[in-house]
């Protein structure tokens, strides 16, 4: 990382691209299209785990789900990278190939499990637990990189924590596997999209945008396709609504909403950002209850507040530190 100050500043999430601060000027007008597009990024991603519900109702196996949100997205990106970035790609060393590719095998474990999680678990505790990528990135920066935190991003990592396990237990406190296997899965996709960021951060700083999440989506996509062909998925057979919302899921969430978001960080900074992203488990739930008839426990509510207000009380205090 460059200078002095620490590299810890929270992603956008299931972005899956990684951010950096942007530099906005306070003095600079922001256009009212910024805002809009940056409602569209959040209203996209938040269908992301409405999407995956209904295309496992098909019977589409998750694996399957996983693995062609990221391949068709891949296959949607390569055009646009190889006619206007052929030589960046082309260029590209050794060490930045195997970075992509750690990268997308960490990405790849990200959707393998969280998707995987909602056969277990309801939306919004899928969503919110895989909310907390932000917080497991602060931690893992201060173990590998000695990232020094500051206060606010401290109270907001110890409140996160605390209501990712108010959201984690089950219903009666059971700690079977099979009780907490939605929530489980859904802190270890948290906690491997972190890696993910951590990792990917020293390639996004030598690499433009589209190239970037070209290179990784396409790693990720090939890990997510050895688990299809491994655990024996079938990849035909299913019903043209099943095909269409697998479609939907990697042009929606995957490219709209992450598009949208990486776009708006050209006008605001990326805590904004990442602060107006943690409206996706509100929308989510909103969404899940109105078409699956969702209705989380009072707990659930409660723990998904506490983690909310805690990536918001970290987002302040990176933009405090930051400014």
């Amino acid at each position: 990382m460059r200078g002095s100050r620490p590299p810890f500043s929270l992603p956008v999430k299931r972005a899956n691209v990684t951010t950096r601060p942007a530099t906005v000027s306070p003095a600079t007008k922001i256009p009212l299209q910024a805002y809009f597009v940056i409602a569209i990024g959040v209203l996209a991603v938040s269908l992301a785990s409405i999407l995956i519900k209904m295309a496992q109702a098909e019977g589409i196996p998750s694996p399957l789900v996983a693995a062609s949100r990221l391949a068709i997205a891949s296959l949607v990106l390569a055009p646009v990278t190889f006619s206007r970035y052929r030589q960046e790609i082309t260029g590209l060393q050794r060490n930045q190939f195997f970075l992509a590719a750690l990268s997308g095998l960490f990405l790849a474990i990200h959707f393998a499990t969280w998707v995987k999680s909602f056969e277990y678990t309801s939306v919004l505790v899928g969503v919110v637990l895989v909310n907390t990528n932000p917080l497991w990135s602060a931690i893992l920066e201060v173990i590998f990189l000695r990232a020094r935190l500051g206060r606010w991003i401290v109270i907001g990592l110890i409140v996160g924590i605390m209501g990712s396990v108010i959201v984690a237990l089950p219903p009666g406190g059971s700690l079977r596997f099979e009780a907490n296997a939605g929530s489980i899965l859904a802190l270890i996709g948290a906690l491997a999209v972190a890696v993910y960021f951590v990792i990917g951060r020293n390639l996004r700083a030598t690499l433009s945008l589209i190239p970037y999440i070209w290179l990784v989506y396409s790693f990720a996509a090939a890990f997510l396709l050895i688990l299809v062909v491994v655990t024996g998925t079938p990849v035909l057979g299913y019903s043209p609504k099943g095909y269409l919302l697998l479609v939907l899921t990697a042009l929606i969430p995957q490219l709209v909403g992450h598009s949208s978001l990486n776009f708006a960080l050209r006008y605001f900074p990326a805590s904004y950002v990442g602060i107006a992203a943690q409206l996706e488990p509100v929308l989510s739930a909103i969404v899940a209850f109105l078409l699956f008839t969702e209705i989380p426990t009072g707990l659930q509510i409660i723990g998904s507040a506490i983690i909310l207000g805690g990536v918001i009380l970290a987002s302040v205090g990176q933009t405090q530190k930051s400014s």
